[in-house]
């Protein structure tokens, strides 16, 4: 507990001494009126990607990695369900022109919460197909404290059969593994929300340019004090993105699904996910 407390000391320390220099970069004097710039995502949905480019403001405006762990509403070490006012404390702790990011159902009291406060709020999906995909690899290979690492790593002897435990869950466990519909049900609300902007992965693979635009302009709308020449800014944007500096990024393509996906696969996904694509605008219809 004593060093957790540390180590977030530390962590608020470092944002002060970034918000100087900033201010000093930007001649602000006061950050009072720019907007938390915020990555909200389902896992494994284009987290980094997203936190790369908002990280980029700080090369075309008073903004400011605000060095602080991820907003979650699950811990990923144990498992458990936190409470929505843990939740709400963190989100609390966030300055003006702070970047953060995080993994935050659309709970009422969040919801609330990011109306009244003035956020940059952006959520961003993915095809879920290409989610279970990528988390399969993740819990797997990469993320070995996760609660669910040994059970993919050693219990289950192939990657067919992670692929399937990833679609469907776990609901033996006291422990919450929904299925993949289950998962994505709690981040529906954000899609609904006047003041988010909502982003699909696949559109930084495919629209680059056009989705790079919409994410500096609803920044600009909620407040964002731009330094320099739109296009210029874009640029920097579009140059902040790097694959190699994430620790998850292993491609970088939409549509891997479709070479990991049996027939076996595509069924059990079809049985629980229901109409889950559909409402995402991922599939027109069930015949895919």
């Amino acid at each position: 507990m004593i060093q957790s407390q540390l180590n977030q000391q530390a962590r608020l320390a470092r944002r002060a001494g970034r918000r100087l220099a900033q201010a000093l970069r930007y001649r602000q004097f006061s950050f009072s009126g720019v907007p938390v710039l915020f990555a909200n995502s389902f896992p494994k949905s284009g987290t980094h990607l997203l936190t790369q480019i908002l990280d980029g403001f700080t090369q075309i405006g008073p903004a400011v990695n605000s060095g602080l762990p991820a907003v979650v509403t699950y811990d990923g070490f144990s498992g458990h369900q936190r409470q929505v006012q843990e939740i709400l404390a963190d989100l609390q702790r966030l300055l003006p022109g702070d970047i953060a990011y995080g993994h935050v159902h659309a709970l009422p009291e969040i919801i609330a919460y990011i109306a009244k406060a003035r956020f940059a709020f952006y959520f961003i999906l993915r095809d879920p197909r290409d989610v279970v995909v990528s988390h399969v690899h993740y819990v797997t290979d990469m993320e070995t404290n996760h609660i669910h690492h040994h059970y993919f790593k050693n219990e289950l002897s192939s990657f067919d059969e992670r692929l399937s435990a990833s679609i469907q869950g776990r609901p033996e466990l006291e422990i919450d593994f929904p299925n993949i519909r289950q998962r994505f049900e709690p981040f529906m609300g954000w899609l609904d929300q006047p003041n988010i902007l909502t982003l699909r992965y696949e559109d930084f693979i495919l629209e680059r340019k056009s989705t790079l635009a919409q994410v500096l302009d609803f920044a600009i709308q909620r407040g964002f004090p731009l330094q320099m020449e739109r296009e210029i800014a874009l640029e920097r944007l579009e140059n902040s993105i790097d694959p190699q500096r994430s620790p998850t990024f292993r491609t970088g393509k939409a549509g891997g699904w479709k070479v990991q996906f049996t027939e076996a696969h595509k069924q059990l996904f079809k049985d629980i996910s229901g109409d889950l694509l559909i409402r995402l605008g991922y599939e027109k219809t069930y015949d895919w």
